[in-house]
């Protein structure tokens, strides 16, 4: 199980990204469409101000069961040692463990 510290700021971030999405989303179409270099180079400025952990691209995808980042299945929200531990047990609809 990965860390609580490492859990909270997961939730933060996520927070965060949908605090500043319409924001963010503004001043890149702003940019994109913007002629004047000046007025650009602004509007530049201002989207590296927005905090860090509004990024989107900061984001981890964890377990929600135990918070480990990696082997993670996005189908189920899982990492792969849950859907395992479930699978065995049957607790996900139409998987099974398979063997030959």
């Amino acid at each position: 199980m990965s860390k609580l510290s490492i859990i909270n700021r997961e939730k933060k971030r996520e927070l965060l990204i949908l605090k500043y999405k319409e924001i963010r989303n503004n001043l890149k179409k702003n940019i994109k469409n913007e002629k004047n270099i000046k007025k650009k180079y602004n509007l530049i400025k201002k989207l590296q101000n927005l905090p860090r952990n509004s990024n989107p691209t900061r984001k981890r995808n964890r377990c929600f069961l135990t918070g480990r980042s990696r082997g993670y299945f996005r189908r189920f929200g899982l990492s792969r040692i849950k859907i395992r531990e479930m699978a065995i047990k049957g607790e996900i609809p139409g998987i099974i463990k398979a063997s030959w």
